[in-house]
Parts: structure tokens; C-alpha cells; sequence
């Protein structure tokens, strides 16, 4: 059972008698208090998606939640529910647009590496890997030796996600995007 000091981003936590993915943690330490960090975690219920802020001491013991990964691939969509299809035993998972709409700008059939998250054998989130390749659907005309200056332009990817990149990219590329940041690596 770690410390809260331990604790890292993305992991899940029981607290209160529920499971909790850590979205944020924010350390802070405070002037007047003797050696004691504080960390203020922003947590999200893996079932019901409500925010918890809460505070931790940084000696406070917290418990692991036990969850399992699931290697998966975007199967379809039937109206607001994504069907997700394990890669080993070919079981389907679904998991509402609601709960995965932020997972989703990052998802198409090509997408490797994605893991089913599973509470008690029920699906409750999805896990990405933390790059993945996505094709430009709309950007402005690319400029000729543009790659020799670090202007950016707006792109919409074919996901709806929209990036800054290089001017010299163009409509059509395949580019390398880093999940957590949000932002343009590379060209794939």
C-alpha cells in the first residue's frame, strides 16, 4: 500500500469505499508546517466520472485499487455505445460516448495499443497508448520552406481533434500526436 507521495497520474485508488482514477496531483508545501508536503489529487469516479478534489498528507496511506487492462481494439459504434473487441479472446466490450469523449479524439480503427480498463469484469474506462498516428483532415496550404521557421498553424485531424502544427505540414499527412499533451510530435 503506497504513500500519497507515491501515488502517480492515471493510477486508481480506493477511497471512501470507491474506485478513483488520479487525474491531476498538485504538490504543495506549505510554510508554517514542520517537513510535511501536501497533495492535493483531482480524481474522477471510474463508474459515475464525478470529480473529487481531495488532500493528502504526503505519510497517508492509500490503497491500490485492483483493476485489469485489457488489450482492445475499436471494433464500432452503434448510436452513443463503442464496441470494443479484446485482441486475445475476441470479447467485446462497451463503453458509452459520455464516459470515453475524451479518448475518443484519439481513436480510429487503426489505432494500436489501447487497453480496456475492467472493474469487476465490467468495462469502465479505456487506457491510450501515448502516441498515436492520425491523418490531417483540414489545414491551411502549406508553405514552401515553412519547416525552417517554428510558426504553427491550426489542423483538424480526421478524429475532430485539432492541433498545432508546422506550416509545412499539409491536408492529408499522417503525424505522430502525443496523447497526455495534446500536441504534434513528428510525422508518422
Amino acid at each position: 500500500m503506497p504513500k500519497a507521495s507515491e501515488i502517480k497520474k492515471n493510477q486508481a485508488i480506493e477511497y471512501d469505499g470507491r474506485v478513483y482514477f488520479v487525474r491531476d496531483i498538485e504538490r504543495s508545501v506549505p510554510q508554517g508546517r514542520a517537513g510535511g508536503s501536501l497533495y492535493r489529487m483531482r480524481m474522477y469516479d471510474v463508474v459515475t466520472n464525478a470529480k473529487l478534489d481531495e488532500t493528502f498528507k504526503d505519510s497517508d496511506i492509500l490503497n491500490l485499487a485492483d483493476l485489469v487492462r485489457r488489450s482492445a481494439a475499436f471494433s464500432y459504434a452503434d448510436g452513443d455505445e463503442y464496441v470494443f473487441m479484446d485482441t486475445e479472446d475476441y470479447t467485446q466490450y462497451s463503453l458509452n460516448r459520455e464516459a470515453i469523449a475524451d479518448e475518443l479524439l484519439f481513436i480510429t480503427e487503426e489505432t494500436q495499443g489501447v487497453m480496456v480498463i475492467l472493474l469487476n469484469d465490467a468495462p469502465v474506462a479505456l487506457d491510450l497508448p501515448p502516441t498515436v498516428d492520425l491523418e490531417i483532415a483540414e489545414t491551411d496550404p502549406s508553405v514552401k520552406g515553412g519547416s525552417a521557421t517554428a510558426r504553427t498553424k491550426p489542423a483538424r485531424l480526421t478524429t475532430g481533434l485539432v492541433v498545432q502544427v508546422p506550416e509545412h505540414i499539409s491536408t492529408g499527412d499522417r503525424i505522430k500526436i502525443n496523447v497526455e499533451e495534446r500536441k504534434f510530435l513528428g510525422r508518422a
